[in-house]
C-alpha cells in the first residue's frame, strides 16, 4: 500500500474512527484499525464487534494494500504532525510514515485477522436531515436503563413510517418520546422499527451532529446501517453498522394519558430554576412535593431533610382543572425539562400516583413522562 493524504483529512478521520475501537485483553486485534485502500480512497476501520464504523477519505493511491495499527498510537502521532501532505507506505505488517522532516517506522499486524465489517446490500433505506435526525436521538438518549432482565429497555426504539420517525426510551420511572417529521417523501413499503443499543445511539450524536446534510438508514433484520454521503462526490464519507437488540419493545403508548385533571403552562426556566433550589433540601430520597392551586393560579413547591432542614417557595402559572398534590424525584423532572427546546411548557397531571407528561407549549413533537413518588 502507498499513498498520499492531507494531515488535517487524515486526523479528522481518526478522530471519528477511533471512538469505536474496543479496549479487548481476550481479543487484542480489536484495539487496532484497519488502512486499506480502493480507488482513490483510504479506508478506515474500526469495531468491537457490535458496532463497527468505515470512514472514506479521498486521496493519491499510488499502490492498493491494507495494513493493521495500533489506533491510539497512529492517531496520536498524526495529531503531532504539521498539516501537510502524509505519505503513508505499508510493507511486511510496517507502515511507513514520512511527513516534512518526520520519518517514522510503526509495527503493524496482520490484516487477516482483523474482523470484516458486515454489509448491508439488500432492502429498504430512509432519507431523514442529519440534524433533525441527531436533535430528536438527543432528547431521548439518556433515558434507557441498561437493564439485564428486560434487555428491550437498554436501547432506543425507533419506529420508520413513510413521513415519520419516532424514537422513543424509559427506565420504567420516565419515558421520552420525539417524532422527527421528515422534510422529503420516503418510498417505505411498510413500517421499520428495532431497538437500538444506548452505547450506538450515543456514538451516532457524537459522530454526526456537527455534519451538515443527509443520514442514510438501512434496514436488516439484525443490524442496521447509518451511512452519511460525502459532498463533493456520491460515495459515503461515514458508514455505521450496528447491532440491534433482540425483543418487542414495551407497548409503551398505553401509558400516555390521553387526558387531565390539572393542566400548567410556565416558563421553563422558571421552573427549572425552582426545582434546582428545591431539590438542595430533598436529601437521600430525592423528592420534592408541589402542590398545584388553580384558585390562586401557583405552584408551591416544598422539601425538606432531617440532616438539612426545609425549603419552601412558589411560582405563579396559568392552570386550570383540579387542586393536586403530587411528589417527584426532582431528577427526573430535571432531566424532562433539559430536554425541552421551548421557552415554555406544559405540566399534565392526572392525580398523586399517575404519570405526569411534560410537553413544549408549542411544538407537538416531544413529549417526558414521569412517574411520581407514590405514597404508602
Amino acid at each position: 500500500m502507498k499513498l498520499s493524504i492531507l494531515q488535517e483529512k487524515l486526523k479528522e478521520g481518526l478522530q471519528i474512527v477511533e471512538r469505536i475501537c474496543s479496549k479487548s485483553i481476550s481479543l487484542p486485534i480489536l484495539n487496532n484499525i484497519l488502512l486499506k485502500t480502493e480507488k482513490n480512497f483510504l479506508i478506515i476501520e474500526a469495531t468491537d464487534l457490535k458496532i463497527g464504523i468505515r470512514y472514506q477519505i479521498l486521496s493519491k493511491v499510488e499502490k492498493e494494500g491494507k495494513v493493521v495499527i495500533p489506533s491510539h498510537l497512529f492517531s496520536n502521532f498524526i495529531n503531532f504532525l504539521p498539516q501537510k501532505p502524509v505519505s503513508l507506505m505499508a510493507q511486511n505488517q510496517i507502515l511507513d510514515i514520512e511527513c516534512e522532516n518526520y520519518k517514522t517506522k510503526i509495527k503493524g499486524f496482520n490484516p487477516d485477522e482483523f474482523p470484516i465489517l458486515p454489509k448491508i446490500t439488500e432492502g429498504e433505506s430512509l432519507l431523514c436531515n442529519i440534524q433533525d435526525f441527531c436533535q430528536g436521538l438527543s432528547q431521548v438518549v439518556d433515558f434507557p436503563s441498561l437493564s439485564t432482565t428486560k434487555p428491550e429497555i437498554s436501547g432506543v426504539f425507533f419506529s420508520f413510517q413513510k413521513d415519520l420517525i419516532i424514537m422513543a426510551a424509559t427506565d420504567t420511572f420516565r419515558l421520552g418520546e420525539k417524532k422527527v417529521y421528515l422534510k422529503k417523501p420516503n418510498s417505505l413499503t411498510k413500517e421499520y422499527s428495532f431497538i437500538l443499543p444506548q452505547k450506538t445511539t450515543r456514538e451516532l450524536i457524537n459522530i454526526f451532529e456537527a455534519k451538515e446534510g443527509e443520514i442514510k438508514v438501512y434496514f436488516s433484520p439484525n443490524q442496521v446501517l447509518f451511512e452519511f454521503l460525502m459532498e463533493e462526490i456520491p460515495q459515503p464519507q461515514i458508514q455505521l453498522i450496528s447491532r440491534l437488540i433482540e425483543g418487542d419493545y414495551p407497548s409503551y403508548q398505553e401509558i400516555i394519558p390521553k387526558k387531565f385533571d390539572t393542566q400548567v403552562v410556565l416558563s421553563k426556566n422558571e421552573f427549572l430554576n425552582q426545582i434546582k433550589i428545591t431539590s438542595l433540601f430533598s436529601g437521600k430520597s430525592n423528592e420534592v412535593k408541589l402542590t398545584i392551586d388553580p384558585k390562586d393560579q401557583k405552584i408551591e413547591f416544598f422539601s425538606q431533610s432531617p440532616d438539612l432542614g426545609e425549603h419552601y417557595s412558589c411560582l405563579v402559572g396559568k392552570i386550570k382543572g383540579k387542586a393536586i398534590e403530587v411528589s417527584f424525584n426532582y431528577k427526573f423532572l430535571i432531566d424532562g425539562l433539559l430536554n425541552i427546546k421551548s421557552s415554555q411548557i406544559i405540566f399534565e397531571l392526572n392525580g398523586e400516583d399517575r404519570p405526569g407528561i411534560l410537553k413544549p407549549f408549542d411544538d407537538q413533537s416531544y413529549i417526558y413522562i414521569v412517574m411520581p413518588i407514590k405514597r404508602f
